[in-house]
This record gives C-alpha cells, structure tokens and sequence, in this order.
C-alpha cells in the first residue's frame, strides 16, 4: 500500500488576511462612492462615482471626487433626477447589505424629508404624459401614418 502524499506545511498555511487594497472596516474613513452605494442610493458604485463626479453629490456644501473619505457626521447633500436628499452619516460600511441595514448608515433631515415628499405628491397630481395614448394604432391610424411616412 503506497503512503499518501500530505503538502508540506508550509503549502497548508492559508492566510485569510486583507489584502492591501481592502479596507479595514474599522477605520473611521470610507471613499464617498462606496459608501453612497453601501446606503443603497446608487444600484452600482460606478454609477455613484459618475454622480459624484458629475456634481450631484456635495460633502459639507462642498463638491467632491468619487475618493474622498467620508466620516461619520459629515453632511452630504445628494440629487437624483428631481428629488434631493439632506442627510448626516451615522456610521459607515464597507459592505452593502439589505435597505433595513442601509437605512442605518444615515439620518434625512426633516426639512429634506418634507420637500421631497412634497415634490412626490405634486409629481403624481400632474397627469401622466401618454394618458392620450391608447394602445396600438387602429387600422385606419395606420393608413395616416403610412400616408406621412412614404412621400
């Protein structure tokens, strides 16, 4: 019977230490994309560095780079199409995770809070652009679109 072949030790030692470009989640400095994406108001970190970039989110009534560290108790001023969110940073995350645990990281100011509920309310007042519309086009429809289309 032949003896098994076992790696030496040194081939056994796995290291599940950080590698140098992770982040230490107990450091008390987060990039402001990443973080901006662990809250979840961006779906992917690179849409978030594109708003920063874009001047869509301000830290402390400032404009920033998608690398600027943020800290816990900074302001951050952020807009997304319409709406705009006043909030304080609470904590940070390295990490995203479920909109519970997101919902966490930041508190919205009141005044902030109240204006973007107001801006939903009167965007739903307003009627709907392609209320007019109603399905396909019938077949007569059809013969006028075909008339201003072939000349």
């Amino acid at each position: 019977m032949v003896a098994p072949i076992l790696p030496s030790p040194q081939l056994m030692t796995v290291s599940f230490g950080q590698s140098m470009n992770d982040e230490n989640p107990r450091d008390e400095r987060q990039r402001i994309d990443k973080w901006l994406w662990a809250a979840r108001f961006f779906k992917t970190r690179s849409l978030a560095a594109k708003a920063v970039d874009g001047g869509k989110v301000r830290l402390n009534g400032a404009a920033v780079k998608p690398a600027r560290a943020l800290q816990a108790g900074d302001e951050l001023a952020i807009r997304i199409g319409d709406l705009e969110w006043v909030i304080e940073v609470k904590s940070l995350s390295g990490s995203r995770g479920p909109a519970a645990q997101a919902a966490l990281l930041y508190a919205e100011r009141e005044d902030s809070r109240a204006r973007r509920e107001a801006a939903s309310a009167a965007r739903r007042l307003q009627r709907h652009p392609a209320a007019e519309l109603k399905g396909r086009p019938t077949k007569r429809d059809r013969r006028l679109i075909h008339r201003f289309t072939e000349r």
